[in-house]
């Protein structure tokens, strides 16, 4: 009787042994995954990007990162083909990220900027002269030439004002919403204010833009903009499940204005490749790093902190 007691607990020995080990294999093929990341080119976005996609990569993590519009990022998301999303800017992305938070294929992790603003601005010389609302555009509109630029089609920001336009909001019939890119945008705003015209654009901060010309967010008395402005990570519905440590980084991943204004400097400003800025900054901060990865593990199994030294140091 002894005996059968002492095989059949042998047994079970081994049948957990086998089970443990194929857990083992489980979290290794886990953390073999590629963590997909889509992002907006906006220099902000695509430098917080490759900061958090470095950090993944001293990790053990295999990376990648797809660029496109909102509308694609989010459908990425969808479909399951993107996880991450480090740009939505809300309210102004409501538009696309209700659509899929609604259907279920995508949830919100945390706010990881809240210093930010993204609204219709004008030139210095503009505002002073009377135009501090966009209540105020309709009176000038000759000046204007009854235009207001905007970034890449399909961005929130057009879609903002193109309905303002449409429900003659801020008595804007008769306007145009002037889609282009944000090279194409800023081109026309350098333009116009070396030659003193008058121009309304959508701008937003942090961005360089607001180093490279004076320049005067206007007033939204009737709220199209919305209010709490916010920069949110998203993650595809899922992901949290699948990948628990990387999900508790970016429950932890937050960044601040003046942060991101020295990426955004380093990106455009000194012309460096935004892989090396994300390098260079990890290096050299890594006391803000460590409080992203507190508890976090490498795909081995060590302290996220440890590694990340190692890596730096190399």
């Amino acid at each position: 009787m002894k005996k059968k007691t002492i095989s059949i607990l042998l047994v079970l020995v081994f049948t957990l042994s086998l089970v443990s080990v194929g857990a083992g294999t489980a979290m290794a093929a886990e953390d073999t995954d590629t963590i997909d990341f889509g992002y907006v080119q906006w220099p902000g976005v695509t430098v917080k990007t490759h900061v958090a996609k470095k950090v993944l990569d001293h990790l053990g993590y295999e990376t990648a990162m797809t660029s496109g519009s909102q509308a694609i990022v989010f459908k990425g998301m969808d479909t399951g083909d993107l996880d991450i999303f480090l740009g939505n800017w809300m309210p102004t992305m409501k538009i696309h990220f209700d659509k899929y938070s609604e259907k279920g294929s995508v949830k919100a992790v945390r706010n990881n900027l809240l210093d930010v603003v993204y609204r219709t601005a004008v030139p210095e010389y503009v505002y002073e002269a009377g135009v501090t609302s966009l209540a105020d555009l309709q009176e000038h509109a000759d000046k204007f030439n009854s235009t207001i630029y905007g970034i890449e089609p399909g961005n929130e920001g057009n879609l903002i004002i193109k309905n303002a336009i449409d429900n003659n909001t801020y008595n804007l019939d008769g306007w145009t919403l002037q889609a282009s890119s944000t090279a194409g945008m800023l081109t026309s705003v350098k333009r116009a204010v070396n030659n003193e015209e008058w121009i309304a654009f959508n701008a937003w901060k942090p961005h360089y833009m607001n180093v490279m010309f004076d320049i005067k967010y206007l007033d939204d008395p009737e709220g199209i903009w919305g209010s709490g402005e916010r920069v949110q990570t998203v993650v595809r519905t899922g992901f949290e499940e699948e990948n628990p440590n990387v999900y508790k980084f970016l429950e932890q991943f937050k960044v601040t204005a003046p942060m991101q204004n020295e990426w955004i400097d380093m990106y455009k400003r000194q012309e460096m490749d935004p892989e090396v800025v994300a390098e260079k900054w990890i290096a050299n901060n890594l006391d803000v790093v460590n409080q992203w990865v507190y508890g976090v593990e490498s795909t081995d199994g060590r302290m996220a902190r440890k590694v990340l030294a190692e890596k730096v140091s190399n």
